[in-house]
């Protein structure tokens, strides 16, 4: 697939500034509501948060680094990579999603969590992301790697930006679904 560079950021900048306010009304909540689980198996809110914020701690480091690394002219347009655009598309929320297993390390269920301070962290990690966008604004968005997670793949830096937010969407959405 092929993207205007600027557009895509945008667009990637808009969902990420929806996730901070989602991320922000949630201190008008109680504790109860944001630990609340559909069952002892499933996260609660605050957990679905803290799951992106350990996936935050990495990628928003990895891509700063390669940002400020990288002296490879802007291009005005991506082109995504096979696998990082099959990832990033599967990551998106839809109708009839399969649960997908995560890390041992990335998953929060069981801790002992504060939920302010996962909230807070949250916000943060995400005004950290949209820095790292604008930044990548004067980028060239295809030419740069970034490792991911899994060891071994690099991923273009258009389709990690696209994975990360499309993961943290779907999470948004799944702690949205437990508030109803």
């Amino acid at each position: 697939m092929v993207f205007k560079a600027e557009e895509l950021l945008k667009e990637l900048q808009q969902l990420v500034n929806s996730h901070i306010e989602f991320t922000e009304s949630l201190n008008k909540l109680s504790e109860i509501d944001l630990q609340k689980k559909e069952n002892e198996k499933s996260w609660s809110v605050v957990e679905c948060l803290e799951h992106l914020n350990l996936y935050a701690a990495f990628y928003n480091k990895e891509i700063e680094k390669q940002l400020q690394n990288s002296k490879i002219p802007k291009s005005d347009e991506f082109k995504s990579g096979f696998f990082g655009n099959k990832f990033a598309l599967d990551m998106l929320p839809r109708e009839g999603m399969k649960t997908m297993n995560t890390f041992k390390s990335k998953n929060p269920i069981y801790s002992k969590l504060n939920t302010k301070e996962v909230v807070n962290n949250f916000v943060n990690n995400q005004k950290k992301l949209v820095e790292l966008l604008e930044l990548a604004e004067e980028k060239n968005v295809t030419k740069i790697k970034t490792a991911i997670t899994l060891p071994l793949l690099k991923f273009r830096l258009g389709d990690t930006f696209r994975f990360v937010i499309y993961h943290n969407e779907r999470h948004i959405v799944q702690a949205k679904k437990l508030l109803k």
